[in-house]
């Protein structure tokens, strides 16, 4: 899963501060990093991180090289959540803690900031996929409310944020994205698994857990048997779109 080093794009060069191998990719403003990303992923190979330059919202995807066959692979989704919420955990005020909505919802102190998402290739389901990618976006700033919004919506800066920007955010995201990918590979998933779930929010009287294909098993107190929550279900519609509608929540 860990990016490997070498590059088979050639990238301009950044002020952005990323350790080897990723390599940055920067799209105008009404550029959308999740499917550019897509659309290089088979030639650009892993570790190519590509981000759009926007005030009000950090948004990137970076590209993934699977070891793992698609029903086991989709749980990098967990890897990236857990990367992306270390990242905001480091840059957080005090009394701030950074949760999640499973499968990928990012609050800071309850309110929806934003999210992560994964893409593949279509594929067995017991084939290795050539590739995947993690996708993140974090609000930064808030642009005023208008219909359908998410009562819980906030932004970074709402949540005491200072002089935050997306560099900042997407070095450490990158950093903290090879130590998870570490932890996975020298001490199994299940290290990951209980990472994610130290920051999932979940209802009064259940507990969580993770199944080996990375769906979610809520445990609630009485019950003989957890109900399961399919991931690549809850993978097919974005956690921070508004419901019925294609607009992020905002």
């Amino acid at each position: 899963m860990a990016p490997k080093a070498g590059s088979r794009t050639q990238a301009s060069k950044f002020t952005i501060d990323l350790p080897p191998p990723f390599r940055p990719i920067k799209l105008r403003e009404v550029g959308e990093a999740f499917g550019h990303a897509q659309s290089l992923a088979a030639t650009a190979g892993a570790g190519t991180l590509v981000y759009v330059g926007r005030f009000d919202v950090i948004e990137f995807a970076t590209v993934l090289e699977p070891e793992e066959p698609l029903q086991l692979a989709r749980r990098a989704l967990y890897v990236g959540l857990n990367a992306l919420g270390d990242a905001l955990t480091a840059h957080a005020p005090p009394g701030r803690p950074v949760t999640f909505g499973w499968p990928g919802a990012i609050q800071v102190d309850g309110g929806l900031v934003g999210a992560g998402r994964l893409a593949w290739p279509s594929g067995s389901e017991d084939q290795v996929p050539d590739w995947m990618v993690f996708g993140g976006v974090i609000r930064t700033v808030s642009l005023g409310r208008d219909e359908g919004v998410h009562s819980l919506a906030s932004a970074l800066e709402d949540e005491g944020f200072l002089e935050f920007n997306s560099d900042r955010l997407l070095e450490s995201f990158a950093r903290h994205l090879m130590l998870n990918i570490d932890v996975w590979q020298s001490l199994g998933f299940d290290a990951v698994a209980r990472h994610y779930l130290e920051r999932l929010v979940v209802e009064k009287g259940a507990s969580a857990s993770i199944a080996e294909n990375g769906d979610l098993l809520v445990q609630w107190r009485g019950a003989q048997k957890p109900e399961r929550h399919a991931l690549l279900q809850a993978l097919a519609a974005p956690t921070w779109l508004d419901a019925g509608s294609d607009r992020r929540r905002r």
